[in-house]
């Protein structure tokens, strides 16, 4: 089990970061994703740009303070969980991914993998909201 966390500050409100992280139809700020399909009862999943799935089931939804899904695919499962704090002009996040590698060789590998896919979603999230 590998568990990877980033936390960060954006100058920007907790109401537009909320939306911009829960909105599964605006994807586009994801530099690593080609789409993303919805399938129903808080299923979804998304497609890297080489093709690569990844399915989510959404397990709790809790408006402007917290979003967590299960999540797998061919290579790990595991849960994220997305903390929100903040006001009108800043908004504290911490996401943590909680992972299992599903082949052996993979899991010398997966917690640098989580902190490289982590500091790229932060990238992409700052610059979408921080415009």
């Amino acid at each position: 089990m590998a568990i990877a966390k980033i936390k960060a500050v954006l100058n920007c409100d907790i109401k537009k970061v909320w939306e911009t992280v829960t909105s599964l139809e605006n994807y586009r700020w994801r530099s690593d994703l080609s789409k993303v399909e919805i399938t129903g009862n808080g299923k979804f999943t998304e497609y890297t740009k080489s093709g690569y799935p990844t399915f989510f089931t959404i397990i709790s939804v809790q408006p402007l303070k917290r979003w967590e899904f299960d999540m797998e695919n061919g290579n790990i499962k595991g849960r994220w969980t997305g903390v929100f704090h903040g006001d009108d002009k800043q908004t504290e996040i911490e996401f943590t991914e909680d992972v299992t590698a599903k082949k052996l060789i993979m899991k010398p590998f997966v917690k640098a993998y989580l902190k490289k896919q982590q500091a790229q979603y932060v990238e992409d999230l700052r610059k979408a909201v921080e415009r």
